[in-house]
Order: C-alpha cells, then sequence, then structure tokens
C-alpha cells in the first residue's frame, strides 16, 4: 500500500490536547471491552455448537460459504480511495481518524482483493474447529448459524483464515477466480484497515457505506443482538457488502497505530502487546460508531459479544 504525498509527514511526537483526548477514550473503550470479555459467564458459551447438515444460502460442501460463483467474496478493483475523515463533512468525526497534523484526509492506493460480502458466520467457524476437531467454540448461546461469529479472539479469527486458505488451496472445486489470486501471491487473512475502509465506502468518500437511505433500514445498531449476516442486502452500498456499519465490530490484520496509514504500519512496533484495529461497529452502537472511518482496538486475547470479522483475499 502506498499513502499519496504521506512519505514527507512525520508522526510528530507530541501531540496535541484533540489526540491526547483521542487516546485517553480509546484507551477506556479498549479497557472496558477488556472488563466486558472477563465478565462473561461460561454459561452464556455454547459448547455443542456444531455445522448443521443445512443452511439456507449457503454451501456445506464448501464449508458453508455462500453459494454463488466465488463463495460469497466481491472483487475490488485497483486504485486509489479517500481514507480518514474531514470534520467539515463529518461532524461526528473523531481524532484518531485525521490523517496528520497537516491534513484531514490521505489517500491510500490498494491492488485487486477479494473481499468477503458477510461477517464470518458461526457455521463457518464450526466446521473450521470440527475439522480440527476440536468439541468447543466461542459462540454465543442462542445464536443461530447465519449470524456472525463473536467471543472470538483475533488469535482465533486468524487462525481461522490460515484453515480456510489452506481449503481454498487444496479443493479441485475452489472458482478460477479465487485461485488466480491465491497462485498470484495473495492469502486468505483478515483485512488490513485500509483494505476494509475502501471496502466500506468505496472511491467517493462515504461517511456511511449507503448513500440517501435512513441507517435504521439497512444497518443493525442501537439494539440488542446481531442478526444474520444476509438478511438484509445493502444494494445500495457502494461494493454491495452487507453490515459494513453495526452488527458486529470487525478485527483486522493492523496494529492501531498513528496514521497517516502506510503499509509499513502494518510490521512495526509489535515487540511488545499490541493493540489490533476493529471497525465498524455493532448492534450495540450509536450512529457515530457505524461511520466508516471509525476506528477502534481490541486486544489480541480478546473475546467480546460486540465483536467478529470478515475475511479478505489479499497480495498484501
Amino acid at each position: 500500500m502506498s499513502s499519496d504525498q504521506s512519505t514527507e509527514e512525520s508522526k510528530v511526537p507530541g501531540r496535541t490536547l484533540g489526540f491526547s483526548v483521542m487516546l485517553v477514550a480509546t484507551l477506556f473503550v479498549i479497557f472496558f471491552l477488556n472488563q466486558q470479555a472477563s465478565q462473561l459467564l461460561e454459561s452464556d458459551l455454547d459448547q455443542t455448537f456444531a455445522p448443521a447438515g443445512t443452511v439456507p444460502g449457503f454451501d456445506s460442501a464448501a464449508w458453508f460459504l455462500p453459494e454463488d460463483a466465488i463463495l460469497g467474496f466481491v472483487v475490488i478493483p485497483a486504485g486509489p480511495f479517500t481514507m480518514g475523515s474531514n470534520p467539515a463533512l463529518d461532524r461526528m468525526a473523531y481524532e484518531n481518524e485525521r490523517w496528520s497534523d497537516l491534513r484531514r484526509q490521505g489517500e491510500v492506493d490498494l491492488p485487486t482483493y477479494l473481499i468477503a460480502r458477510f461477517e464470518t458466520t458461526n457455521a463457518q467457524f464450526a466446521a473450521y474447529l470440527d475439522d480440527a476437531g476440536s468439541s468447543v467454540t466461542q459462540t454465543t448461546a442462542g445464536d443461530e448459524p447465519t449470524w456472525p461469529i463473536r467471543n472470538v479472539s483475533w488469535t482465533e479469527a486468524l487462525a481461522y483464515t490460515r484453515w480456510l486458505d489452506e481449503k481454498l488451496r487444496s479443493s479441485p472445486n475452489t472458482p478460477a477466480a479465487i485461485r488466480d489470486l491465491l497462485d498470484s501471491g495473495g492469502r486468505v487473512t483478515l483485512p488490513s484497515e485500509a483494505e476494509w475502509e475502501k471496502g466500506a465506502r468505496g472511491t467517493d468518500g462515504r461517511v456511511f457505506p449507503w448513500r440517501d437511505l435512513p441507517a435504521d433500514s439497512v444497518a443493525n445498531f442501537n439494539s440488542q443482538s446481531p442478526r444474520a449476516v444476509d438478511v438484509l442486502p445493502c444494494e445500495a452500498c457502494v461494493w454491495g457488502l452487507n453490515d459494513m456499519a453495526g452488527n458486529v465490530w470487525e478485527l483486522t490484520r493492523s496494529p492501531l497505530q498513528d496514521y497517516p496509514y502506510t503499509e509499513d504500519d502494518d510490521a512495526e512496533d509489535l515487540n511488545g502487546d499490541p493493540i489490533y484495529a476493529m471497525r465498524g461497529g455493532s448492534y450495540n452502537d450509536a450512529l457515530n460508531n457505524i461511520r466508516t472511518a471509525v476506528r477502534g482496538g481490541a486486544d489480541p486475547g480478546v473475546r467480546n459479544p460486540t465483536i467478529g470479522f470478515r475475511v479478505v483475499i489479499s497480495t498484501r
């Protein structure tokens, strides 16, 4: 990834008061999620969840991925997009969405990648656990097979992506579009922050993934629980991706670091305990936290009922 005109910008050690307030707020959110996760009772977890024999719309012979020509993946074409927030256009913007001390937003150029139309489901994650010979999952009791997997840590999410990568490489039935990208250096993984944000907002700088629609007609927020990932297609969303706003927070493979974003950020300063960025807000969040530029963070070991993930096939 490259960021337009960002190579001349340095990350200044002394931050403004606004950044200090943002940092305190981010650390509070991280603390709250850790506390909430630690208070989950064992009785809240379903230890017997297993893949259903049939899940309408999903292929049991393909690890319960969606039944379509490329197993639920959507092609995001190569090219630049605007990342970050301009408060003049988005009055709900937070300070940690600012590109630098000098600029509100930046431009990031990405190669073609594939992103899952849906968040990873309970049935898909259970297929992985079943194949691995595990009898335990973090699925919340009462959740349905087509609800997003939650109460799953960053480490467990990444393990799922590696398992799916191996399955797609070894299967003779893998669609050509997926196999070609894998053969060209791609891998199944969690999205980077940039890949996630481009998938959510497209190339026209959207504050929400849709335009000119009431948020509650397409997004699950200000509610008490998640919903099935395929229950309400977002035809107004730029790439037709579901639940890029609300439902569950989505983990990324990018450490939560100051903008400007560069690909090198994903490999820097990981000797300590990194906090990984999560995006999109959840069913339990208000409107301001389901915008395309919102950035949250989670410790890699945290499990929380509001956090899940979706996958990409990326050459980065």
